[in-house]
């Protein structure tokens, strides 16, 4: 059986569900030290304006706190403007209306920690492109080993490094007419993009 071993995202990007969708099992890293400018709490989007990340702020209340630990802080009214900036750029988009009434309440109800956040949305993400991944949360901060391949460094928002496993295919875009097709962007632009035909992508 493979394992790919991954850190927690918020609305993660392509690449990530593909993990999740082609491995055997996959392992949530849960122990790693809190970084920042990640995936754990950013996430990317294709706007009129060019690419833009949204970022969830948290509280960190040690430079070695443990991501399970993180909390989300409620800064800058953050939910309301995701949400515009989800409407905004994707109203357009052929599923926005049929995906709307799933992705809402996540900006609308208050999760504590960011890992129950993320988790609340991978499990929501995964019903409506219809994969049904083994996952598990690790126990203890995991070291990479023969049993797993690790992708936590691999898939990352700042510094990516290469995958020989991933290939960014192009699919429609809503701003694809102006920059041309943006690759390995959250899940929610291919879910608006290609709706019930995404899991076929993964």
């Amino acid at each position: 059986m493979t394992t790919a071993l991954l850190q927690t995202t918020y609305f993660g990007p392509v690449q990530w569900y593909q993990k999740l969708n082609r491995y055997d099992h996959c392992v949530i890293e849960q122990h790693d030290t809190y970084q920042k400018q990640t995936y754990k709490n950013r996430c990317v989007i294709a706007t009129a304006n060019g690419l833009q990340a949204l970022t969830v702020p948290v509280e960190v209340s040690s430079n070695r706190e443990e991501v399970k630990d993180v909390r989300i802080s409620d800064h800058n009214n953050w939910r309301k403007v995701h949400w515009h900036a989800l409407q905004s750029a994707y109203s357009e988009s052929p599923f926005f209306d049929y995906y709307v009434d799933d992705i809402r309440p996540f900006f609308e109800k208050k999760y504590a920690f960011l890992i129950d956040f993320n988790e609340a949305i991978r499990q929501t993400i995964c019903e409506l492109v219809d994969i049904h991944p083994s996952v598990e949360y690790s126990l203890k901060f995991r070291v990479e080993s023969l049993e797993l391949r690790d992708f936590r460094d691999v898939i990352h928002a700042k510094h990516p490094q290469e995958d020989a496993e991933f290939e960014a295919r192009p699919y429609w875009q809503v701003f694809q007419h102006r920059y041309g097709f943006q690759p390995n962007l959250s899940i929610l632009d291919l879910l608006f993009c290609m709706g019930p035909e995404s899991v076929f992508y993964l």
